[in-house]
């Protein structure tokens, strides 16, 4: 490992870690970690804020994980540390310095870190997931469906090693981040899309 690698994952953990969905929220005069579900993320802006504003949030998150790979690559890395890059944007965007560890969920920051690292695996996760949401009305459906998705296809289309790890362990992270979903929607009282905070 080299100064330039430290410096790859360092920078891509901070900028992971910039919470859009909590300066956004904060400069429409709300406090998004005291509302809905409390995450950092695009759906609870849209559902707090409104959709214009969770739009740019979802773009930003998704190229935060994108712009880490990218970064890496451009300084001369091996594509397994161009993930560990990715990785460390999901990593910052969960737990942000600025936000006391806290975060979200990682859903955009993982498709960005996954379309970047592997175009055929991020577009199938993308279409399987939005069609899932669009079918069921649940953001936290499409999420799952679309990690689950996104593990199947590195293993079935042969990848590397690397990077079966890499996104089998984005894949199970962001399932076990959604596990409280998954008790609301077993529960049947999970907010569909569009749904407003009360």
């Amino acid at each position: 490992m080299t100064l330039v690698t430290v410096f790859a994952v360092l920078v891509s953990y901070l900028l992971g870690s910039i919470p859009a969905a909590t300066w956004v929220a904060r400069g429409r005069g709300v406090d998004i970690r005291t509302v809905g579900s409390g995450n950092s993320g695009a759906t609870n802006v849209m559902r707090s804020v409104g959709k214009g504003p969770a739009l740019a949030v979802a773009v930003f998150d998704i190229l935060k994980g994108a712009l880490a790979v990218t970064l890496a690559r451009t300084l001369g890395l091996d594509e397994p540390w161009a993930a560990a890059c990715g990785v460390a944007a999901v990593v910052g965007h969960n737990f942000s310095p600025f936000l006391g560890f806290r975060g979200g969920k990682g859903v955009a920051t993982s498709f960005g870190t996954i379309a970047a690292l592997d175009p055929v695996v991020g577009l199938s996760t993308f279409v399987i997931g939005i069609f899932t949401m669009w079918l069921t009305r649940f953001v936290s459906a499409g999420s799952i469906v679309g990690a689950l998705v996104a593990a199947v296809m590195v293993v079935a289309l042969g990848r590397a090693p690397w990077q079966v790890l890499v996104i089998a362990g984005l894949s199970g992270l962001l399932i076990w981040l959604h596990r409280e979903n998954i008790s609301r929607l077993h529960a049947g009282n999970e907010r569909r899309l569009g749904e407003k905070v009360k």
